[in-house]
């Protein structure tokens, strides 16, 4: 739970930093300094990445995991699942202030290869690296939509909390459960989703990451499989 309470406090942290002086600081060191966690969050997807035993598993993973999130397209519900949010919450026809900081916060916070990544890589290895990274990002960003959206942003940090911890401690039991290859499979692919997001992060290239998450999961059967079956293992 260690990461996910470092990402608790980041974005209460950086809230309060973003209503106090968010309007000081110039947009050219925020980009700046965003830029150098997304050189960051490269590394860190591509040192997961590499810890493949057969590239052929992830290759297979993202493959059926892109079929299956194209054919959901989760990207897009995703989208619909936020206006829904909004529009719940509405009043008359249009969002409060505090609402709509606190949903578009809490989905950029809690949606995504990083927060489901992390979150799994803590559970099941005791690895923080991923969620150290997104606190760096879920930080900074906090300050800038704290001081332009208000006190809101800093309620999303419950939402995070209880989502990535709840992922956490469920994986902490599928621990004595999955392999150690399955683990590394799920952390390899996983990591080609992280440096789409590093991708993304540094505008070089717009990846469809969250149509790409269901391979994380694919990759436990095809892993099983190709163990059974002695391919490349």
């Amino acid at each position: 739970m260690l990461g996910t309470i470092v990402n608790t406090v980041a974005i209460i942290f950086g809230g309060l930093l973003g209503l106090l002086f968010g309007q000081a600081l110039p947009e050219k060191m925020k980009r700046t300094v965003i830029q150098g966690i997304g050189l960051a969050v490269l590394l860190i997807g591509g040192s997961m990445a590499l810890q493949t035993k057969n590239p052929l598993i992830v290759i297979a993973s993202l493959v059926l995991g892109g079929v299956i999130g194209e054919g959901i397209d989760i990207e897009l519900r995703l989208q619909h699942f936020g206006q829904w949010l909004e529009n719940k919450f509405a009043k008359r026809g249009h969002v409060t202030g505090f609402t709509k900081a606190f949903v578009t916060a809490s989905l950029i916070y809690c949606v995504g290869a990083m927060a489901i990544m992390g979150s799994l890589e803590s559970g099941l290895k005791g690895n923080y690296n991923i969620l150290f990274a997104k606190s760096m990002l879920d930080g900074i960003s906090a300050i800038v939509f704290a001081s332009s959206m208000g006190i809101g942003v800093l309620v999303a940090a419950l939402p995070v909390f209880l989502y990535q911890g709840s992922i956490t401690l469920a994986a902490g039991l599928l621990q004595g459960i999955l392999s150690t290859q399955v683990i590394n499979e799920m952390g390899a692919t996983g990591g080609l989703l992280i440096l789409g997001i590093g991708f993304n992060i540094l505008e070089m290239k717009e990846i469809k990451v969250g149509n790409l998450l269901p391979a994380i999961f694919i990759a436990v059967p095809i892993t099983i499989l190709f163990s059974k079956l002695h391919l490349g293992m």
